[in-house]
């Protein structure tokens, strides 16, 4: 029979675990010091320590010229050159160092001196937070943080829930990002650009008159509030501008498929009764075209708000930039709204090809019909898909829509569907 090995119970990794399987507990609660070692072990569980890329120092000594004369004149030149002389990449990997990381977010431990506030606007290398208790901090983001995010554009967006380490003059420095709820993305120059975090709702604006209006931007607004998880709300907006049975096509298409639509005026008021019941409470986030009236629909919903306005170009008939960057905007009557500037492209982000054809909600009832099971509705026979299109039961416009993505073509083009 093998001798048991005697326990410590002053050790201060000894826990004992339950036999049902629950979390280990202490051995007495009269030992101050197993309590304390048992919270110690519990925490560091959710850290873990991980090797961390650096960048090189910007400044760096100044390559030696002239080596071809030195090999010639000097015969132990090259072997000196070989071991103190190398090339590297501008901004390649010199060094790396190990850091302590929270397993949960994948961003820097947080420490018992951190703050936790929410971004409003990300203005270069620096951004504006409000903390918990309603007091503003101009931050910046450590350096080490964005080495564990590379994938994506910018590391802090509008609407992020951060902490961060209080500096004096107001400053800060942001160390840790908690996970985002439902946000809007798009690619920007091959990698994912955040265009607000942690919303539930999306507002897509369109103009019924100038600029003209863009079925092909609502339907990318539309797959890309679906594959951030966010409900979107689409309203057209200079509904006083143009005759009613001009907008009933349009407005029959989105509401048959089951989207939420409101056409408003922030001239003359329409709609805007019904638009700030269903943003109240909401965290939202407002996308459009320059040019559609999303600041002026804000100032007509919350006239406190101030927001800057701007008319249409008389050269090129579109709009011009009045809001060059997102800012997270609170309300009067309960809620909050993300205004972002207007943009004429738009490209999805983390999603493939073939998952293109799932976000149109009147596709889906036809794909399981289609021939072959990866049938992406080009040019294979038996296409369930295309036979709809041709019976007019999928739109035209739509499809070309779809068409859009899958090639991945990110501009718009202005035909009605």
């Amino acid at each position: 029979m093998k001798r048991g090995r005697a326990l410590d119970t002053e050790d201060p990794s000894f826990k004992i675990r339950k036999p049902d399987g629950q979390p280990p507990t202490c051995r007495t609660a009269k030992s101050p010091s197993l309590i304390e070692a048992f919270c110690y072990h519990e925490d560091m569980a959710k850290k873990r320590k991980m090797r961390v890329a650096l960048q090189k120092n910007r400044t760096s000594r100044r390559r030696d010229g002239d080596l071809t004369r030195a090999y010639h004149q000097d015969e132990d030149a090259d072997a000196l050159s070989a071991k103190g002389e190398r090339v590297r990449a501008k901004g390649g990997v010199s060094r790396k160092r190990t850091v302590q990381i929270d397993t949960e977010t994948n961003s820097l431990a947080v420490t018992e001196d951190c703050e936790r506030g929410r971004v409003l606007m990300v203005q270069g290398l620096h951004c504006v937070v409000v903390t918990e208790e309603g007091t503003t901090r101009r931050c910046y983001t450590r350096r080490l943080l964005k080495s564990l995010q590379i994938d994506e554009r910018s590391v802090i967006a509008t609407g992020d829930w951060v902490w961060f380490r209080p500096a004096p003059n107001d400053e800060g420095m942001i160390v840790s990002v908690e996970p985002r709820g439902g946000m809007l993305t798009r690619r920007y120059r091959h990698r994912e650009q955040v265009i607000a975090a942690n919303v539930d709702r999306v507002l897509i604006v369109g103009s019924l008159l100038e600029p003209v209006l863009k079925p092909n931007l609502i339907d990318r607004y539309l797959v890309t509030a679906e594959l951030g998880g966010v409900r979107p709300l689409i309203c057209l907006n200079k509904a006083d501008l143009i005759k009613t049975r001009v907008i009933m096509p349009i407005m029959g298409l989105y509401s048959q498929l089951g989207y939420d639509i409101i056409l408003a005026s922030a001239s003359t008021g329409q709609g805007l009764d019904l638009l700030k019941r269903m943003l109240a409470g909401s965290q939202t986030v407002i996308v459009g075209q320059s040019g559609v009236g999303k600041s002026s629909l804000l100032n007509a919903l919350d006239p406190s708000l101030h927001l800057k306005v701007g008319n249409i170009s008389d050269k090129s008939g579109k709009g011009k930039h009045t809001t060059t960057t997102a800012q997270l905007l609170r309300l009067e009557d309960g809620g909050t709204v993300i205004d972002t500037p207007g943009i004429r492209q738009f490209e999805l982000a983390d999603i493939e090809p073939e998952e293109v054809h799932g976000h149109f909600i009147e596709f889906r009832a036809f794909t399981i019909h289609c021939r072959f099971p990866g049938c992406q509705h080009l040019h294979e026979e038996d296409c369930a898909i295309k036979t709809a299109v041709a019976e007019g039961l999928i739109t035209w416009g739509r499809y070309e829509s779809y068409l859009r993505m899958l090639n991945g073509e990110e501009r718009m083009t202005g035909k009605s569907t």
